[in-house]
């Protein structure tokens, strides 16, 4: 018997294919003949719609002594309506496939639906009936506020949130908006009835005021009639425009500590406001955070984690506050984390003397170069959900941004050199015009603290 042996065939080694471009989808703008704005983008295979709508209803229309009533108005939109109570409500969107969800903030009201494409034209049809008739019953409106109530002592209690709070306390003035709680304060919101749910829902939310953004697979739908029967059939005045105040906030270099007795953690919230997304600077700022704590592999995370051990991981970032290509909107930058009380002290001057370092030194062209690559070749897949794009086609509405924006920017950071990313990051956190809010242990951190000399320290209750 003869041994055989089988061939073997070895098959060449794969090659990379030639990269295809990828660019921002390009939404298509139109309107309604109720004043409402619309942004469709056709997604082929997206087969879950994502419609996210904007109404201009800003938290500084709301009544002093009823601060919250935007956030409770926003929740109560899907506890019935002209046509169905809440329960029936709850019933439709369920039958459908649908989750419908509002939250109130600094610009406005933003409502997001997500639906099958096959059901598309009733989920509209319930979110029109949200917008256009809520019904705002005493009984779903007592509720929500004594929901609210409940909420508020545990957002005290969480030490991320009591620190951001104590932030915007310190940034800006007494008078401003900004200063207190989005969603209100226990007193503010325990004013709130269905009365005045109704008044600052008919003082702001009109079709004229709103854009609706459509995302997904439309091969077969006629979006424009399904549109017509559902918001097109919500009416309202016309819609002034809000007049917005120039945001202004004091960034004195100082240090506010809001006392957790016996707490063996200290959490930090170091900020100040700077420009928002219309400054020609963003794209280097933005490359500039990243490279200085977007990551692990960060120069913060570098030092407090990696070197010391003080955390599990400290975090740059610019939050946009409110958003308007008139000027008058900002941008929180911010470096936030958490590290053990007795180490507080030397985490703060590690902290401080990268934020030197930085300033003396600039960044590395290696950091700039990797910060591009993540940045860049990632966007294909932070956008391939329907809603991650309307999402970000609602902000740039919201923040008054062209809508090419987002489009353009990747090209304005793969421009970006490694100078013009240090000067942006340089300027959005200097050593000496920072305000530093600690949650802990007062007794324990307050003088190692003002030892470091960043500036003065007071103590508040928690």
């Amino acid at each position: 018997m003869t041994d055989v042996t089988p061939t073997m065939r070895l098959h060449p080694q794969p090659t990379a294919g030639t990269a295809r471009p990828w660019a921002f989808p390009a939404p298509e703008r139109g309107g309604l003949p109720n004043g409402l704005t619309v942004l469709r983008s056709h997604r082929p295979g997206q087969r879950v719609i994502a419609v996210e709508v904007n109404v201009t209803a800003p938290l500084a229309a709301e009544p002093a002594d009823q601060e919250g009533v935007a956030t409770i108005m926003a929740r109560a939109l899907s506890e019935g309506t002209d046509r169905h109570t809440a329960e029936e409500f709850a019933a439709e969107l369920e039958r459908y496939g649908a989750t419908l969800d509002a939250h109130a903030d600094h610009p406005g009201l933003r409502v997001s639906l997500e639906v099958p494409a096959s059901r598309l034209d009733k989920a509209l049809g319930l979110l029109a009936d949200a917008l256009r008739a809520p019904a705002f019953a005493e009984s779903e409106i007592e509720r929500l506020v004594r929901n609210r109530l409940d909420e508020i002592p545990h957002e005290l209690a969480n030490p991320g949130r009591r620190a951001a709070m104590a932030l915007y306390d310190a940034l800006f003035p007494a008078e401003s908006r900004m200063a207190r709680p989005r969603q209100g304060t226990a007193e503010s919101v325990a004013r709130i009835d269905a009365k005045a749910v109704r008044a600052f829902y008919e003082a702001h939310v009109r079709p004229a005021a709103a854009t609706a953004v459509v995302v997904g697979d439309l091969t077969g739908i006629d979006l424009d009639a399904a549109l017509a029967d559902t918001l097109g059939a919500w009416t309202g005045p016309a819609a002034g425009r809000p007049v917005w105040s120039q945001v202004t906030a004091d960034d004195t270099g100082r240090v506010v500590i809001v006392d957790r007795p016996g707490a063996v953690q200290t959490q930090l919230i170091i900020g100040r406001v700077g420009p928002d997304r219309h400054d020609p600077v963003y794209p280097a700022r933005r490359l500039g955070i990243y490279c200085l704590g977007g990551t692990l592999t960060s120069r913060l995370d570098r030092v407090l984690r990696e070197e010391k051990g003080y955390t599990y991981g400290v975090r740059a970032f610019s939050q946009v506050l409110r958003s308007r290509a008139d000027g008058a909107g900002a941008a929180l930058l911010g470096i936030r984390g958490s590290v053990a009380t007795e180490v507080t002290g030397p985490a703060l001057e590690d902290l401080w003397r990268v934020l030197r370092e930085l300033a003396e030194g600039g960044l590395t062209d290696e950091e700039r170069d990797s910060a591009v690559q993540y940045l860049v070749g990632v966007a294909p897949l932070s956008f391939e959900t329907a809603a991650a794009v309307a999402g970000t086609l609602a902000d740039q509405v919201e923040e008054e941004l062209p809508d090419d924006y987002q489009a353009t920017l990747y090209a304005r950071l793969a421009e970006t050199g490694t100078v013009e990313a240090t000067a942006a990051v340089v300027q959005a956190f200097p050593a000496d015009r920072l305000v530093t809010v600690l949650v802990g242990d007062a007794e324990q951190i307050a003088e190692p603290v003002r030892a470091l000399g960043i500036g003065e320290v007071t103590v508040v209750g928690g």
